[in-house]
Formats: C-alpha cells, structure tokens, sequence
C-alpha cells in the first residue's frame, strides 16, 4: 500500500502545497468520533515522534464532552472543542501546566445556566488552563444599558462547530488544531471566531491564534481576555509574577491593600478569597512583550507572551485559598480589565470592530524547565523595562462602590 493509499484509508486529505494532511476532527454532519494519528502512520521522520487523538466523554455533566489530544512528544495539550477550543492542560514531563478546580469534570455547556447565580454560572464549568472569555463582552457580571452580562461572557461555553487539523509536510512540522466558533444572535450580533492552537514536534510550549470576523451589518463592541490559570508546582508559597510593567493598580479596595507585595504569593490561605491587579505592560517597537510566572526557586516557570497592539492590557488575578477550594493564579492578557463593561468604556477598553473587519489575538505560552530557562526570559523581561518607569496607582481605576 502506498503512503497515498494509507493517507486516504484513514479519510486525511491532501491539503494545499504548503500543508501535508488535513482531517476535519467535526463538523456540523459529521459526530466526534475516537480517532488517533501518529508520525509514524504519516511517514514523517520527525526528530520528536507525535500524535494526534480525540475522544469523547460519557457520564455525569461531561457527557458528550469531546477531547482532542495534541502529544508533541515533550508536550501533550488537551483541547476542549466542546467548550470553545478552551485548553484543559499541558503537561511536559512530571510539571502539569494547569489547575485543580473544585470543578472535576469537563463540563459539557448544555448542564450549565450562564445566568444562574446572579450571572456568576460560568463558575460551575471552570477549570481549564485557557479559557477564552469574550468574544461579545467580558468581566465581572451586571447590568449594561438595560442587559444583564454575564461573568465573562459565553465564548468558554460554545461548541466548535468544525474542527480541522493541519499537519505541515517540511519540517519543523507545525501542528496546527483550527476551531471555528460562531456567536452570533437575532438583531444582536454576528461573530465568527476561527480559533488555532499550533505547535512543534519537540515544543515544550504553544501558541494560539485566534480571528475575530464581524459577519453582521453594523459595528459592534467586542472584548477578549485569555484566562490562563496555573496551580502547583508553580504556584506556591514564595512563587513571583515577573513582566515589564508601565502601570499597575488595584482592582479594588481588598487589592489596595496588597499593592505593596503584588508580585509575591502566599500559599494556601483559608478565607483569602481572591485580589486582582490591573497592569498596563511595556513592550518592544513591534507590540511584542512578555510576562512570567516562576516557583520560589527560581528553577521552574512559563512565560506567556502577546502583543500589545491586540491585547493592550493584563489582569493578574491572585486566588490563594486553600487547596481543595481551587489554589490558582491566573495571568490574563485582554483587551480589556475584568470590570464590568460599563465601566470600561470610560477606560477607553471597549473596542469596536466594523463590518467586514478582522480582529487578531495572538498569546504563546512556553515551559521554562530550569534556572537557565527562567534567567532568560527575566533578562528578556528587564530588556523591555529598561530605562522606564513603573506608574503605581494606589486608587482603583474604578469606584465599585459608587453604585
């Protein structure tokens, strides 16, 4: 049997001259099925073997719940089709890039009410490393111009409506797990969002690409922020948010109280409940600039990089509870700040996006698996500080309580 013969035995189908295979994983006439490819079954010779699966989840509120597996050979990065392209977890040999959420199914978003707890039902599905918020609104839930918002908006919680994957025929041999994801409702809105997760053999990292595509008539107002959330083993007592910062504020009263050692983190803490900071980063003449998270030691951490031109702004959110109750910080580039919209327009952090028009998101996440690793992206990060200032404000950008 030639490799042709296998390619099409197995439904891939040659793609354009720079693409090797595509296989659509889901559409809307073709049901998840259990699948899986490998380099071997492809004929690519690459340094780092890798696969490509997907599966599908029964029982309790994770039923239906399809998994797609990308195993890079030092990576494997779980994606959730079913919730937004969302991405569950990365592990890279014994360090898991990710969470442990009270929340310990990968809930389907039939089972969840977004409107439920006074707009705060988004919580009841949360757990993932990257959970896309956005693409209509984002933040903290409550009233705007007569509508209800709910917290983060709906984009965690819609299913892919296709799903291809891309494999590139020359090396590096680019992986590349394309979602499309459609928001869209009656005289409100028309978005198209084309999602792509992409990586390497060998890659202890990934990026995602994300294309917003106003499909409607008439301008409309959009936001996204990238929730990415990590725990233990980087996370811990003594653990330092590092990025080239030109402004940081609280996000609220209990946040100005920790301003002075907003960058440090406890560990686990009953009743601390959570503090969020506004920061406004630096970053080089092409827009690109860089944020990092490392442990106490100094010897493990990931950085997550963007550009400002599309995601001006960054939230960290600090929430050292306890263990059981979710330990977990979350680096969070955006458009925009958590608050709720209202607020927001007056931060000048509403954009809009013209019919017709293209908005681009682009975050890379990479694992630094020793002192060297982190010593790099720290000089990287002061590269970009250098010779500048850092604003502190000790207010919040915006009163809370004046409502």
């Amino acid at each position: 049997m030639t490799r042709l013969q296998l390619l099409l035995g197995l439904g891939i189908c040659l793609a354009t001259p720079a693409m090797a295979w595509e296989q659509v994983l889901i559409d809307h006439n073709k049901p998840a099925k259990n699948w899986r490819i490998t380099s071997e079954e492809l004929g690519i010779d690459a340094p780092t073997p890798f696969s490509v699966s997907m599966r599908t989840l029964h029982g309790g509120r994770q039923e239906g719940v399809s998994l797609i597996e990308i195993d890079n050979g030092s990576m494997r990065m779980i994606v959730v089709p079913t919730r937004g392209m969302n991405v569950l977890e990365a592990v890279a040999g014994d360090v898991r890039l990710g969470w442990d959420s009270p929340v310990d199914e990968v809930v389907n978003p039939a089972f969840i009410e977004l409107n439920g707890r006074g707009g705060l039902g988004w919580l009841e599905g949360f757990n993932e490393l990257v959970t896309r918020c956005g693409f209509e609104w984002v933040g903290h839930p409550g009233e705007d111009n007569g509508e209800l918002l709910t917290l983060h908006g709906r984009a965690a919680n819609i299913p892919a409506s296709r799903v291809v994957l891309q494999i590139d025929e020359k090396p590096p041999y680019a992986i590349r797990l394309r979602g499309e994801l459609q928001e869209k409702a009656f005289k409100k809105l028309d978005f198209a969002i084309l999602t792509e997760l992409s990586t390497e053999p060998g890659r202890a990292g990934f990026s995602l690409h994300d294309t917003l595509t106003n499909q409607g008539d008439y301008a409309k107002e959009y936001q996204v922020l990238y929730h990415t959330n990590f725990g233990t083993p980087l996370l811990e007592e003594g653990a330092r948010f590092v990025a080239p910062v030109k402004q940081v504020s609280p996000f609220n009263a209990r946040a100005t109280k920790e301003l002075a050692d907003w960058q440090h983190y406890r560990g686990p803490s009953r009743d601390y409940d959570e503090t969020v900071f506004n920061v406004v980063p630096y970053a080089d003449e092409q827009g690109q600039t860089l944020t990092m998270l490392h442990n106490r030691a100094g010897n493990l951490g990931v950085s997550v990089g963007f550009n400002t031109a599309e995601l001006p702004v960054f939230s960290l959110w600090k929430n050292t509870d306890t263990e059981k109750q979710g330990y977990v910080t979350g680096l969070e580039p955006g458009t925009s700040y958590s608050y709720n919209r209202r607020y927001q327009r007056p931060l000048g952090l509403v954009p809009t996006i013209e019919p017709g028009e293209q908005k681009h998101f682009r975050v890379s996440y990479e694992l630094l698996a020793d002192s060297a690793a982190v010593d790099a992206a720290r000089k990287q990060i002061a590269a970009l500080q250098a010779g500048r200032d850092t604003e502190i404000r000790n207010e919040p950008l915006v009163d809370l309580d004046k409502d």
